[in-house]
């Protein structure tokens, strides 16, 4: 293991910030907005390996969760309407991250790019297809 960067430091209490003070529904924009707050500018998602790439100022951070399957398989067509409800259905607290995140593989989802200081989601497919999504500004009750 490798010893914690200030970065990684960083990066890591922010998330344990978000997931302590999560609401029930709503919990991306509570999550995204505690990670601009640490200095967090692009966060990029790729499926269906999940890793997460943060670019803070302090500097990049890989985080490796893992992966949704192992071996082999065909990349679904990109399905907007799929990730739409996927999206919605997360949104209303009816799906953990991991499940999020499979929904979004299943519709076609290779990777997604969220720009904090723009609050904007953007999905990608496996060719020209992108889904972008805004998401609200909200107030975190703790800093």
């Amino acid at each position: 293991m490798l010893a914690a960067s200030p970065a990684m430091t960083n990066v890591d209490s922010a998330l344990r910030s978000a997931a302590a003070n999560r609401p029930a529904t709503q919990g991306f924009p509570h999550l995204a907005e505690t990670l601009r707050r640490a200095g967090v500018r692009t966060n990029t998602w790729w499926l269906p390996s999940m890793q997460s790439v943060y670019d803070t100022e302090l500097g990049c951070v890989v985080v490796q969760s893992p992966a949704l399957f192992d071996g082999m398989a065909d990349v679904p067509d990109f399905d907007r309407a799929a990730l739409i409800e996927a999206l919605r259905t997360d949104q209303a607290g009816q799906t953990t991250f991991p499940q999020f995140a499979l929904a979004a593989w299943r519709a076609g989802v290779l990777r997604w790019v969220v720009d904090l200081d723009h609050r904007t989601c953007t999905y990608f497919g496996s060719g020209d297809q992108v889904y972008v999504e805004q998401y609200a500004a909200v107030e975190l009750s703790v800093t």
